[in-house]
C-alpha cells in the first residue's frame, strides 16, 4: 500500500453495482460521477469505474467518450471505457485525500475485489507544469481472483463516426479522418480487441490519450505518474488557507474549480459537460464548456479567498486578451471560447440521444450573441485584486487601469438599458437589476483603484458615476407593490440575483430595504432548503428545479443579516446534498434532492467555499 492511500482515513462510500452511468441509451445515467483531469482536459468516471465523458484534444472538443449522453443513435457506439468485473455486486469509490486521483473498488458476488485508480498526470517537471493529454488507469487485484474484461468503445464527431482500429505489440489505435486516440497497456492486446474476460492475477496499467508512442516500461511510468501527481495535488491543498470547519468540502471544491480551468490560455469553464438537462423532459440543455466572464469572476474570487491566486493570475492573462479584442467595438460578450473564440454558434446534434434520452444535445452557445450588461462589472471585479495584492508576480498598475476604463464607460452607458440579463433570456429583454448592480460595481471599483494609484481626478470621476448609477438602481429597481427590490426596473417579479446587491457593496446588509428584499425572496423563491432563481415563467415555462448557486447566495445573505443559525442549517444541508464524492451540478430537485444540470458546476462549487469561509468558526477559537 502506497503512502498516499495509507494516509486516507475514511472508508470508501459503497453502492450497489447497478449499471454504468452512461450505459445503453443513457436512461440509467446519473451524476454520481467523479471528475479527473489536469487543466488540459477532463474525464468523468461513474461509480462502477466506467469513464463516461472525455473530450479531446480540448475540454470543449469532441467527446471521444460520450456515454453520459447515451450511445450513438445510428452506429451503436457506446462511447464508454469500462473495466468490468464479472458478477459485480458492489462498488466503493473515493478520492485519495487532497488529490484529484480517484479510486474505485469493484467487488463481485464471491467477495473478490479489484481496485481501479484513475487520474490525469499533473506535476512540475524541469521547471514547467507537465499536463499531457493522457489518462492513466491502474487496476490491481486486492482480494481473491477477480475476473474482468476491458470494454473501450470510443467514437468521433459526437458519436457519429465509428473509428477504425489497428493494433501494435502494446497498443491499440482508434482513428477516423485525421483524429486518433491510443490505448497503451501491459495487458494482452488480444484481450483488449476481443473484450475477453480473464483473471486479474497481476496489476494492469492503461494509458489512454493522444496518438503518441510510450517509450518506457508502462507499469513504471504509471506508478511514477501517480506518485508525482498525488504529490502535486497534496502540495496544492496544503497551500490553501482553509477555514476551520468544512475543510474537506472546501479542499474538494478548490481542486474541482482548478480542474475546470484550461491552463494553456487561463480560461475557466462553467462546467465540463454539455446538454445535461436542467430538469427531465425539458429542452433546457446547454453547452457549458466555455468561459463565462461572470462565472469566472466568482471562481477567481472564491479561490482568492483561500489564498490561491495563481488561478487569478492566469485568468487575467485570458481576460486581458478578451478586453483587448473587444475594445475596438466596445462590446464585451458574456461568454467566449476557452481559446478566445468569439463566435460559438449553437447547433443541435442528432448523433447522440441525450442524458437519459432527454435531448437535444447542443454544441455551442447562443449566449455569445447576447447583450448582458453585467459582464462589464464582472470583468472589472475580476481584475481588482491585482491592483492591491503585493504577492502577485505581475501586479497591475496605471497602464492596466487605463486599458480598463472603457469597461466602466460602457457600464455607465448601459446600466439602465435592456439586456438578456444574468439568466440569459432568449426571447425577451428588460433593464435588469442585476445588470445595473454590476454596472455600478464596475464604476465603484474603478474609483477605488484610481484612489489606490493616486489618480485623484479619475477617482472623483468614477465615484460620481458610481453614485449616479446607485441612485438609479435604488429608485427604479424598488417595487412598492412588492416592498422589495425586484428583477427589473419597473417590474414586480422577484429574482434571487438581487441578493448580490449587498454582496458587492451597493447596499449595506442592515439597510431596511435590503432586509425587506431578503424577506420577500424567502417568501416567494424558497422551497424547503432550496432557492429558485425566479418562479415566473420564462422561455421554456415555469422552472421546476432549484438553482444551487442561488441557495448559496441566500445562505450568504442570511449570514450578512445576522441570521447565522438558519444560514448554518441551510449550508449543512447543501453540503450533504453533494454527490458521494463531494461534487455539485447546476440544479437540485427540491423534492428528491437529485442533481440536474451541467456538471460539475463551478457556480455551485464556489458556493461551498464562500459559505464555509463566511460561516466557519475562526481558527483562533481552537488555537
Amino acid at each position: 500500500m502506497s503512502a498516499s492511500r495509507a494516509a486516507h482515513p475514511n472508508p470508501l462510500p459503497a453502492s450497489g453495482a447497478g449499471g454504468p452511468s452512461g450505459a445503453g441509451d443513457g436512461r440509467r445515467a446519473s451524476l454520481e460521477l467523479g471528475l479527473i483531469g489536469n487543466c488540459t482536459f477532463n474525464a468523468l468516471v461513474d461509480r462502477a469505474a466506467n469513464i463516461v465523458w472525455c473530450c479531446m484534444p480540448r475540454p470543449d472538443g469532441d467527446p471521444v467518450l460520450h456515454a453520459l449522453l447515451g450511445q450513438a443513435a445510428e452506429n451503436g457506439v457506446t462511447g464508454r471505457f469500462g473495466l468490468e468485473l464479472e458478477d459485480l455486486a458492489e462498488t466503493r469509490q473515493r478520492y485519495i485525500a487532497n488529490t484529484a486521483i480517484l479510486e474505485t473498488e469493484l467487488i463481485d458476488r464471491a467477495g473478490n475485489v479489484a481496485r481501479v485508480t484513475d487520474f490525469a498526470p499533473r506535476f512540475t517537471d524541469r521547471g514547467r507544469t507537465f499536463r499531457p493529454l493522457l489518462l492513466v488507469r491502474r487496476i490491481v487485484p486486492i482480494s481473491g481472483r477477480p475476473t474482468f474484461r476491458l470494454r473501450l468503445d470510443p467514437g468521433f464527431d459526437y458519436g457519429a463516426r465509428r473509428p477504425e482500429i489497428t493494433r501494435g505489440s502494446h497498443h491499440v489505435r482508434y482513428f477516423h479522418a485525421g483524429q486518433a486516440v491510443r490505448l497503451t497497456t501491459d495487458m494482452p492486446i488480444a484481450y483488449v480487441i476481443g473484450e475477453t474476460p480473464h483473471l486479474l492475477d497481476r496489476p494492469i496499467n492503461l494509458l489512454f490519450g493522444v496518438d503518441e508512442t510510450v517509450d518506457r516500461n508502462i507499469g513504471d511510468l504509471a506508478h511514477e505518474f501517480e506518485e508525482r501527481t498525488g504529490d502535486y495535488w497534496r502540495r496544492f491543498a496544503r497551500a490553501l488557507a482553509v477555514p476551520l470547519e468544512w475543510q474537506d468540502a472546501v479542499i474538494r471544491a478548490a481542486i474541482t474549480l482548478k480542474l475546470c480551468t484550461y491552463e494553456e490560455t487561463g480560461a475557466i469553464m462553467a462546467a465540463v459537460t454539455t446538454s445535461i438537462p436542467e430538469a427531465p423532459d425539458t429542452e433546457r440543455t446547454w453547452d457549458y464548456r466555455y468561459c463565462w466572464l461572470r462565472d469566472a469572476f466568482f471562481v477567481v474570487r472564491a479561490l482568492n479567498g483561500l489564498s490561491e491566486v495563481a488561478t487569478m493570475e492566469n485568468y487575467l492573462r485570458y481576460l486581458s486578451n478578451v478586453v483587448h479584442q473587444a475594445e475596438p467595438t466596445r462590446h464585451l460578450q458574456p461568454v467566449y471560447g476557452i481559446g478566445l473564440e468569439a463566435a460559438l454558434p449553437e447547433r443541435r446534434l442528432t448523433s447522440l440521444r441525450g442524458y437519459r434520452g432527454f435531448g437535444p444535445v447542443r454544441v455551442g452557445n447562443q449566449a455569445y450573441e447576447h447583450q448582458q450588461h453585467d459582464v462589464y462589472g464582472h470583468a472589472v471585479l475580476a481584475a481588482t485584486q491585482a491592483f492591491f495584492d503585493h504577492r502577485l508576480l505581475r501586479p497591475a498598475g496605471v497602464e492596466d487601469f487605463r486599458r480598463m476604463e472603457w469597461l466602466g464607460e460602457r457600464a455607465l452607458e448601459l446600466h439602465d438599458q435592456v439586456d438578456a440579463g444574468i439568466w440569459e433570456f432568449r426571447t425577451r429583454a428588460a433593464p435588469h437589476t442585476s445588470s445595473a448592480i454590476m454596472c455600478w460595481a464596475a464604476c465603484d471599483r474603478l474609483a477605488k483603484i484610481a484612489r489606490h494609484l493616486g489618480l485623484d481626478d479619475r477617482m472623483r470621476a468614477w465615484g460620481e458615476h458610481a453614485q449616479r448609477i446607485r441612485k438609479v438602481v435604488l429608485e427604479r429597481a424598488w417595487s412598492d407593490k412588492r416592498g422589495a427590490f425586484v428583477a427589473s426596473f419597473g417590474g414586480h417579479d422577484m429574482d434571487a440575483s438581487v441578493l448580490l446587491m449587498s454582496e458587492v457593496g451597493l447596499l449595506a446588509a442592515d439597510d431596511e430595504r435590503w432586509r425587506r428584499t431578503l424577506a420577500a425572496v424567502r417568501q416567494e423563491l424558497k422551497s424547503g432548503g432550496h432557492l429558485f432563481r425566479y418562479v415566473a415563467a420564462d422561455d421554456f415555462g415555469a422552472p421546476t428545479m432549484a438553482f444551487t448557486a442561488c441557495t448559496f447566495w441566500y445562505v450568504d445573505a442570511l449570514a450578512r443579516a445576522g441570521e447565522h443559525d438558519e444560514a448554518r442549517e441551510l449550508f449543512d444541508d447543501l453540503v450533504s446534498q453533494r454527490n458521494h464524492l463531494g461534487l455539485l451540478s447546476e440544479d437540485i430537485d427540491p423534492r428528491s434532492g437529485e442533481l440536474w444540470g451541467n456538471f460539475p458546476q463551478t457556480y455551485s462549487m464556489v458556493g461551498v467555499i464562500n459559505g464555509a469561509i463566511r460561516l466557519s468558526r475562526r481558527w483562533e477559537s481552537v488555537l
